[in-house]
């Protein structure tokens, strides 16, 4: 079994890395950036296109707000920018939003924040391979046909990617995101060239389209609603700024000065990009809206269900370098690869933040295992599992999916800035250095000022979005909340049950007496080496122990037993419904029941097999009655295993592989770092 599960992991995931090599996976802030930042920089290819399709509600004439949306999203981008640059600085561990809101707020504050980002990281997966598909879907109409399988089977790719290590899926991620920036960054300076130098006449697709109002005349608060509601979709451009703060210790060294430089360029990327598009989408008339089909209107009639409506940075596109153009293209191909891509930066935040949650015992232990190419592989596919539910459940449409989305991410942005409001209150109490103090005066108005507007956000979204999917979101961030907690009273209350005393105890007190039974079905060879074995473990009472269930069988093993002249007493339980396990543990208990103070160890001898079909024809017995006895209290079981010629077979092939590790080889505890770091600049 191992032969065959070993060689196909090693094909896909490479081999096993050592723990002392762990600093070769550290990221230079040129992988970092595609491998952390991907999110906030693909997800100028649909934000925007959001903005417009809240817009549209209230019809064409709604989107002459889009720059003001743009310039509050800008304001709001270099606020949390400027803030998380606090946060790096402050805590380089790696916690993030959770460890600063834990450290100043409370444990509950910590886990709130802790549930937020577990769900938007799951939901950054589905809406990113989502929105990606759809791009892909405007070129290759085989993927927009079976939206879903196409979806599920990326994120199977991104996944073995993932599991190939950070350093090696960086590589793999720096190349089409910085083609998509290239590209981006492109189409705005030529767009801007045609219209202001050239004053050429772009237009989208849809620029000859109209569209029907689904509300007439808003205005009032109608109004402000809508545009609170364009502006909070708007701000999905945000999504993933928190994960370079959670992803400290993934950066060379000095780690806290290069998460910040990489913050910093990440949204200076982002909200230019983010600007152009809006931008041009305005100079040529892009048109969108939420029920392309009833809402678009082409030559006075609806488009109908057959149409399919392109993002709104592929219109641009078009409008700027021409349909099916090179530059077209390259830009199509490259939005739909970072878009897939751009799941990695929950890739990287969701696993390593499962491991911090089971390292203080919120998440199973194995979560903060790390694999063989030193990722925490298990939480690598938790993800994966939880994204591709999502994907199946909403038919991976973004538009859906995208309502869902950011109510996580500004509940963690707006714990994690009063966190550190309260970290640098604490530490001012003691500070007492003029420069220090300055310093940490303006830090803490950045923070203030970051908590005041992320709250501020978050409550518009709560408010504009709660019925439209966010509820969801919010349910999410409770079942992981109430899952949190659960596993943490159960780890507590585990290790307070199993905490050494000071004082002498019942664990620590020596069994009165010490009674041994030997199982016994035949006398055969394992059988005489249990015998043997029981014998010198010195019990002040050893007998065998048989099960009738067939008298000529036992009749058989009677005369036997006297035939060898076996020294050892031997007890017949009969067992008239032709059971085996039951009739053990009854007589087990009822010895435990008449000397509570003596110990009862059950000896049984088991055959060891070299082939995995093999386990299914021994031992299931044996299997079974250790299940039992597991729960019976003052009861050791003891397996004395007889190693049949398969095993001997299964031995040296396991040495032609001694250098392999074998799968699911338990790994625990957190990794050394204590090792030189390959020279090179950052």
């Amino acid at each position: 079994m191992s032969k065959l599960t070993d060689l196909p992991k090693r094909i896909l995931i490479g081999r096993a890395l050592r723990s002392d090599r762990l600093g070769e996976t550290l990221l230079p802030k040129r992988i970092a950036l595609p491998v952390f930042a991907s999110d906030p920089l693909s997800s100028v290819a649909y934000a925007p296109g959001e903005v417009l399709l809240v817009l549209s509600i209230a019809g064409v004439s709604a989107y002459q707000y889009s720059p003001w949306i743009a310039a509050a999203v800008v304001v709001l981008m270099f606020t949390v920018v400027a803030s998380y640059r606090q946060n790096v600085h402050a805590y380089p561990s790696g916690g993030g939003d959770y460890e600063v809101a834990n450290t100043n707020l409370g444990p509950r504050a910590g886990l709130t924040v802790a549930s937020a980002l577990l769900v938007d990281y799951v939901l950054t997966v589905a809406v990113s391979i989502s929105s990606g598909v759809e791009n892909l879907g405007s070129a290759v109409y085989f993927v927009i046909e079976h939206k879903v399988l196409s979806a599920v089977v990326i994120i199977l790719l991104l996944t073995l990617m993932n599991l190939r290590g950070v350093k090696e899926s960086g590589k793999l991620f720096a190349i089409p995101t910085y083609v998509f920036v290239f590209g981006v960054f492109t189409m705005i300076a030529w767009g801007a060239y045609k219209g202001l130098v050239l004053d050429d006449t772009m237009r989208a697709p849809t620029a000859d389209f109209e569209i029907k109002p689904e509300q007439q005349g808003l205005a009032g608060l109608a109004m402000v609603f809508l545009l609170l509601r364009a502006f909070s979709s708007g701000c999905a451009a945000l999504t993933g700024v928190e994960a370079i703060s959670n992803g400290v210790p993934a950066f060379r060294k000095p780690k806290s000065r290069n998460a910040a430089t990489t913050l910093l360029l990440m949204g200076g990327l982002a909200v230019t990009m983010f600007c152009g598009i809006i931008g041009l989408a305005m100079a040529s008339d892009v048109r969108m809206a939420e029920n392309p089909a009833h809402d678009l209107i082409d030559n006075g009639q609806p488009v109908g269900p057959g149409y399919v409506q392109d993002p709104v940075i592929s219109q641009v596109a078009a409008a700027v370098f021409g349909e099916q153009s090179f530059f077209f293209v390259l830009l199509a191909a490259a939005t739909a690869l970072v878009l897939f891509l751009a799941a990695n930066t929950a890739y990287n935040g969701f696993p390593l933040l499962g491991s911090i949650l089971a390292q203080d015992r919120y998440l199973p232990r194995q979560l903060h295992t790390r694999g063989d190419r030193l990722t925490f592989s298990n939480g690598i596919v938790l993800l994966s599992g939880a994204a591709m539910l999502l994907v199946w459940v909403y038919d991976a449409d973004s538009t859906k999916l995208i309502q869902l989305y950011i109510v996580g991410v500004f509940v963690s942005f707006t714990l994690s800035q009063t966190g550190m409001v309260r970290h640098w209150n604490r530490h001012l109490r003691t500070e007492r250095d003029p420069g220090v103090r300055r310093h940490m005066i303006r830090s803490r108005a950045i923070n203030a000022f970051g908590a005041f507007f992320t709250g501020l956000v978050l409550v518009v979204v709560l408010v504009t979005k709660f019925t439209h999917g966010a509820w969801v979101a919010l349910l999410g961030m409770v079942i992981f909340y109430g899952t949190m907690s659960a596993i943490r009273r159960h780890y507590d209350r585990v290790s307070d049950e199993i905490a050494a005393p000071d004082e002498p105890s019942d664990d620590s007190v020596r069994p009165s007496r010490v009674h041994s039974i030997v199982l016994v079905s035949k006398v055969h060879r394992p059988t005489l080496r249990a015998l043997a074995y029981a014998k010198l473990m010195r019990s002040d009472k050893l007998e065998a122990l048989s099960i009738d269930v067939d008298p000529a069988e036992t009749k058989a093993l009677k005369e036997e037993w006297d035939r060898r002249g076996i020294n050892i007493p031997l007890k017949i339980l009969h067992s008239p419904y032709r059971e085996i396990t039951r009739p053990i543990v009854e007589y087990v208990r009822s010895l435990r029941r008449e000397s509570p103070r003596d110990a009862v160890s059950v000896i049984i001898p088991e055959y060891v097999v070299g082939h995995w079909w093999e386990h299914l024809l021994h031992n299931q017995s044996a299997l079974r009655l250790k299940g039992r006895l597991l729960f019976t209290p003052g009861v050791m079981v003891t397996s004395v295993p007889y190693q049949l010629q398969s095993s001997e077979l299964a031995k040296k092939r396991a040495r032609k592989r001694q250098d392999w590790n074998a799968p699911g080889s338990v790994r625990r505890g957190p990794v050394n770092e204590q090792t030189k770091e390959p020279s090179g600049r950052s």
